[in-house]
């Protein structure tokens, strides 16, 4: 296992880690870190899964 990155807050979120959320979820990689920002990773995520796609 990789030693984490101090810099790294748990707002932050990789590129891959939100195409990881949008791929299980309805929202958009982008929408994905929008999420995270404001919430923290757990509670982001939790909240993608609450959306539905519009259409």
């Amino acid at each position: 296992m990789a030693a984490k990155n101090p810099a790294r807050t748990d707002t932050d979120l990789s590129d891959k880690e939100a195409l990881e959320i949008a791929a299980s979820t309805e929202v958009s990689p982008k929408q994905a870190k929008d999420l995270v920002a404001e919430d923290g990773k757990e509670k982001g995520k939790r909240e993608a899964k609450k959306f539905k796609a519009e259409g």
